[in-house]
């Protein structure tokens, strides 16, 4: 309020000094001169150290994978994150522009399958790669496979599991069906086992994958 009082009448061309002005309205010098500063913030090394080197080891955990595993604080592990610049950058929320989202409906059972992939901690056996597939009509789990690489036999693997479960059999099925997948390289790679060969897109539905054997 002082400075403010100061400068205005200094603009008006009245020269007034601060310690008359902190005299007359009964304020201490110090609260007007006084200048707060602010110290840069500390990390300590008992908790950077480790934090470093288990993000080095895996980049992808987030800050409370990172809390939970070395049983720190979630909030004394982000304030690190934040000052450290270790925080992993989200991706941009919103519509893939190679696709539209439609939502995806099956008339019957068998008519179209839905896969995809999702990591789980396993404790002792670090994180583990889980492939799912599922009937779209009756939301029934058909096939599924846990493996630490996540590479595409996992995917496949889950796929015989589905077809062996439905079917009993690996061979070509008497009636295609479509297995919806979210594209990933995983899914388009062929095995030796069950192969899932992309069809090509009609109009604006997304990419489906025919599963054959």
């Amino acid at each position: 309020m002082i400075r403010t009082l100061h400068e205005g009448l200094s603009a008006d061309g009245v020269t007034v000094p601060l310690t008359k002005l902190c005299a007359w309205f009964g304020v201490p010098r110090r609260t007007v001169y006084y200048k707060p500063t602010k110290a840069a913030p500390k990390v300590d090394p008992r908790f950077a150290e480790p934090i470093k080197a288990m993000i080095e080891k895996e980049p992808s955990f987030g800050y409370r994978t990172v809390a939970w595993l070395l049983g720190f604080n979630k909030n004394t592990v982000q304030r690190i994150f934040q000052i450290k610049g270790w925080q992993v950058r989200k991706r941009p929320i919103g519509m893939r522009p190679r696709i539209e989202a439609v939502p995806s409906v099956a008339a019957a059972p068998n008519e179209r399958w839905s896969t995809d992939l999702c990591r789980i901690w396993a404790g002792r056996d670090g994180w583990t790669t889980l492939a799912l597939v599922i009937d779209c009509h009756t939301r029934e789990l058909l096939g599924w496979h846990l493996s630490r690489s996540g590479k595409a036999t996992t995917a496949a693997s889950a796929l015989e599991h589905a077809l062996i479960n439905r079917f009993g059999t690996l061979g070509k099925v008497t009636r295609e069906f479509l297995l919806r997948s979210d594209n990933g390289v995983r899914h388009r790679a062929r095995t030796d086992g069950a192969s899932m060969a992309h069809t090509s897109p009609v109009g604006n539905t997304p990419r489906w994958c025919a599963a054959t054997a």
